[in-house]
């Protein structure tokens, strides 16, 4: 071959390798650092990973809810970036324009954007394990056997009755992939936390314990609504303990009834055999008989100082009580309201 044709074959040779390193590399360069998530501007959106994921899930999940618009060089940045033997199960927030690049290394991060759990309104162990699971990807009767297990909840101190008392109603964040165990020692945390140093000495000096606490703020919640009310109601029943006299909360027989559409509760009520009873037993009853609020647990441990020993509903039907100091004066409240009732039935 002469040096004119081995020249040309060099230079056709250097072209192609040119025009075919400038394609790799704009490939190269588009797959690594183009934006490739179809997410509108300021609004990310969740992904969710499950536990046992493979990479193809991952992948087939992100085509599937739009996240994604190029689904082939995806594949081969999470191959480059080591990604498919490495995915890491949880929910992720993935904001506007990410290349593929940032996507994966988010991903293979395992930096999970925590989710919203939030609980009230309970009164049984089923109702806070439906709720407080709702957001998450753990089963709700995997929380409930946790929740019923005596030898882990006795390792923290508490009994079926009172673990409830572990869980105080707000809003937490935690990762949607959490244990039963996890959530729990979360919770723990928690309740360990709002019991300060201050708060075990306010019970401490009303002669109970933190569990006895969140018993008797379960009641007060129960009898009102009323926040600003709760500090009086809680100091009734404290007063009533002191002299060892029956609680005899109404709210206590229908959770001892089980039946939580009793609207009024009646004299038969009072006779049900139950430790729940408070107009057959003296002092509180096992545990609480819903989750009471913080306002609640605060009223029993800053009850107002007063002497009164009765309350009932006041006859202007505003969801205040009437209180008094003696039996005389309570019943006449009591037939106030009654009559106030019996007229807007008239009149309805």
């Amino acid at each position: 071959m002469d040096s004119d044709k081995r020249t040309k074959y060099i230079m056709v040779g250097i072209v192609a390798f040119s025009v075919l390193f400038a394609s790799l590399s704009f490939y190269f360069y588009q797959a690594f650092f183009s934006p490739n998530t179809l997410v509108e501007a300021d609004s990310p959106v969740s992904f969710y990973i499950s536990t046992g994921a493979d990479f193809n899930r991952v992948r087939d999940d992100l085509i599937e809810q739009g996240i994604v618009q190029d689904l082939v060089t995806f594949s081969f940045v999470a191959k480059v970036m080591n990604y498919q033997e490495r995915v890491l199960p949880g929910h992720y927030r993935i904001s506007p324009r990410l290349t593929n690049r940032e996507l994966v290394r988010l991903l293979r991060s395992g930096n999970q954007t925590g989710v919203n759990v939030t609980f009230n309104n309970v009164r049984l162990d089923v109702d806070l394990a439906e709720k407080i699971t709702r957001n998450l990807e753990m089963d709700q009767e995997d929380f409930l056997r946790l929740l019923r297990d005596t030898v882990t909840i006795a390792r923290f101190g508490f009994e079926k009755e009172t673990i409830l008392s572990v869980f105080i109603p707000n809003t937490y964040q935690v990762f949607w992939n959490v244990t039963p165990e996890g959530l729990f020692d979360r919770m723990y945390r928690e309740y360990e936390k709002f019991w300060t140093a201050e708060r075990r000495a306010k019970a401490a000096a009303l002669g109970l314990s933190q569990q006895q606490v969140s018993t008797l703020a379960s009641i007060v919640q129960a009898e009102t609504a009323k926040v600003d009310e709760r500090p009086r109601v809680a100091g009734v029943y404290i007063n009533r303990l002191r002299i060892n006299m029956p609680l005899q909360a109404d709210p206590t027989l229908v959770f001892a009834m089980g039946d939580f559409e009793i609207k009024r509760v009646l004299n038969v009520h009072k006779e049900i055999e139950s430790p729940y009873n408070t107009y057959k037993y003296t002092g509180l009853p096992p545990g609480p008989i819903n989750l009471p609020e913080i306002s609640a647990l605060d009223a029993v441990l800053n009850p107002e100082s007063h002497n009164y020993l009765y309350f009932c509903a006041k006859d202007d039907f505003s969801g205040y009580h009437a209180f008094a100091t003696s039996l005389s004066e309570h019943m006449n409240n009591a037939r106030r309201y009654q009559a106030a009732l019996n007229r807007s039935k008239i009149f309805k």
